[in-house]
């Protein structure tokens, strides 16, 4: 009975082990911060699986563990191996990730699985309205905004395409590439142009020019750099920025508006260092962490940080929707770009 009352009223003290995560997670009184904080202290360690580089997620942490004391541990992958691996150790009852952060439709995935929780944290009111779900068991701390890339040696500016039909022109014949698993954003310049318009667009382009396909965006944005890949059609704006940050000559530009995937961030039903998740949770939606995000090159989604796209139109596309339409909208893309007969 004592236990129990200690529970509700969140304290620490001999009970701290038998606090479930829910409690914690939905607490929203004034002194949040500083129960999350001492509970994290006394946890001294959470782990973090993610997909940000391992240069870019030292940035994140560095200040998070000299705040507050907390060391953490960060595995790394693509987000569907950590989609594998989060399942695989729900199925087996051995968790381990505290927080995970990674492409949203794989955090949506895991929604639906049930293996997350619902988070009730007082930095949601900040983020732009698309970030938050009503469910609330992920939300969006960054924007994965898809653009297209050019080597500024390679290409002039004033040559750049200004239209899709543009990139039919025969200039640009074996000049062009994509990422093996832009299924998404093919299909949204599908659904702009129309199905059938869009269909043909790029059985015309793959057929007369031709479309390098390459596996990774990073792989992708390099390639572009060195000058191998003169134009891509789809890579993710912070890695060009963070290329053109290290010298080399590469820069971005948009055909229409630029495509905008989520990122969600999200804590699993039974995370090994409840406090600690939480409080990792909320730093990276404050604005501090936001903050962090932006100086990488992200673009986040509180509206307190300056985004690093002023003026650039976003087409957001629904997270939900990626998920139920994925099968479909993968089919498409192998038929026109996977297995599309290669230009002459």
């Amino acid at each position: 009975m004592i236990c129990r009352a200690w529970i509700l009223a969140f304290a620490l003290p001999l009970c701290a082990h038998a606090q479930p995560l829910q409690e914690i997670a939905l607490y929203q009184g004034s002194d949040r911060q500083q129960r999350l904080t001492e509970g994290a202290r006394k946890e001294g360690t959470l782990v973090y699986y993610t997909t940000y580089p391992g240069e870019y997620t030292n940035l994140l942490i560095e200040p998070f563990t000299k705040r507050y004391g907390v060391r953490v541990s960060v595995w790394r992958a693509r987000s569907e191996i950590v989609l594998q691996r989060a399942t695989a150790e729900a199925r087996a009852g051995s968790p381990s990730a505290d927080v995970i952060t990674v492409f949203a439709p794989v955090t949506e995935t895991l929604r639906r699985e049930k293996l997350l929780q619902e988070i009730r944290s007082p930095y949601h009111a900040d983020l732009i309205p698309s970030a938050v779900p009503a469910h609330r068991e992920w939300v969006a701390p960054v924007q994965h905004v898809i653009v297209q890339a050019y080597n500024t040696a390679k290409v002039r500016r004033e040559d750049l395409p200004r239209n899709y039909e543009d990139l039919l022109e025969p200039r640009w014949k074996g000049r062009l590439a994509i990422e093996g698993d832009d299924h998404e954003w093919v299909s949204s310049v599908i659904a702009d142009m129309g199905e059938d318009k869009g269909a043909k667009f790029f059985r015309d382009l793959v057929a007369g020019n031709g479309l390098s396909v390459r596996s990774g965006h990073t792989l992708l944005t390099n390639l572009v750099a060195s000058g191998e890949i003169p134009l891509a059609l789809a890579v993710y704006q912070y890695s060009v920025e963070q290329a053109k940050k290290k010298g080399s000559p590469i820069d971005w530009f948009t055909i229409g508006p630029a495509v905008s995937i989520a990122n969600g961030i999200a804590v699993p039903r039974k995370a090994p260092h409840p406090y600690a998740a939480v409080l990792f949770y909320d730093y990276i939606l404050s604005p501090e962490g936001q903050r962090a995000l932006a100086r990488i090159g992200y673009v986040p989604t509180s509206t307190k940080v300056e985004s690093p796209l002023q003026g650039v139109k976003l087409k957001v596309l629904d997270t939900a929707t990626l998920v139920d339409e994925q099968e479909a909208s993968y089919r498409r893309f192998e038929s026109l770009i996977l297995k599309a007969p290669a230009s002459r």
